[in-house]
Formats: structure tokens, sequence, C-alpha cells
């Protein structure tokens, strides 16, 4: 065992929340600011990748600060395409209250069904029988038949 090595206190989550707080901060600043000085005096920039875009001359500082706006969009929100669809799902038109099962309904679907009887088949081994234990159920000659477990053993 090193004793040398000395353990950081346990900080729990706080300070990992305040760096990464701080970290977006940041480039939320770097971002601003560098887009600010970018548009000194321009007309805002066309939105990144449309045919306005393209045509300007890639050294335009309004090229630049599109692509600077939409990469800190990208950075803040994702996917647009994911965030519209997410936006659809969230603003379609859901079911009436009314049409929906009640709760009585619900209730009726929830209560046990009955048990099934225990039934022997053919070509299959005896079934035990619930509740009478050493017993098994036989399928004899068509014939549902209840007899102890030693009882077949018997019978040959």
């Amino acid at each position: 065992m090193n004793d040398d090595k000395t353990v950081a206190p346990n900080r729990g989550t706080t300070g990992v929340a305040d760096h990464m707080a701080k970290s977006t901060e940041h480039a939320s600043l770097w971002a601003s600011s560098t887009v600010t000085q970018l548009l000194d005096g321009q007309d805002d920039p066309p939105k990144y990748g449309s045919t306005a875009w393209r045509r300007l001359s890639s050294d335009n500082p309004r090229k630049v600060a599109a692509t600077v706006m939409a990469a800190e969009m990208w950075r803040k929100y994702g996917d647009e395409e994911a965030l519209l669809t997410w936006f659809r799902d969230a603003s379609r038109s859901r079911d009436f209250l009314a049409s929906r099962r009640t709760i009585a309904e619900l209730d009726a679907l929830a209560k046990p069904k009955p048990p099934r009887p225990v039934q022997a088949a053919t070509g299959w081994p005896p079934v035990a029988i619930p509740g009478r234990p050493g017993w098994r159920r036989h399928l004899v000659d068509g014939q549902q038949v209840d007899m102890p477990d030693n009882a077949q053993e018997n019978r040959a």
C-alpha cells in the first residue's frame, strides 16, 4: 500500500454540476462575443446552409457568424429535426378522455379469470393435481382419471 497518495474529499456532484454550468456558460459567452464582433455594423447572417449562406465567400464574416450561430444552436438544442419531431408529437391531438376506458371497465379487466381445469393430454405424462399432493390426472381410454402416484405402477 502506498501511503504517499492523498485522497481527495468526497465533494458530491455539486462540483461536477458547477463545472458543467461554467463550461456551458463559457461556450455561450464565447459564441455571443464572436458573433457580435463578426457582425459589427452588418446585417444578420443568412441561415446556415441556405442558398444565401452558400453564395457568401468563405472569408465573409456573415458566413462565419452563421456557422458559429448554428454550432451554438446545435450545442444548446441538438438536432433540429429531432426537436421539430418532438414538438409535433407533443402538440398532436390526443384521444378524448371520454373515449378512454372507465375505471369500472379497467377494474373488470383486472379481475382474475377463473382457473382452467387440469387436463391430461394424449402423449404427455400425467399432470399433478393442485391441492391434492401425491395425485396425478391421467388420460385413460379418453377419460380423465385421478390416481395416486403409486397407482399407475400397480396397474402395470
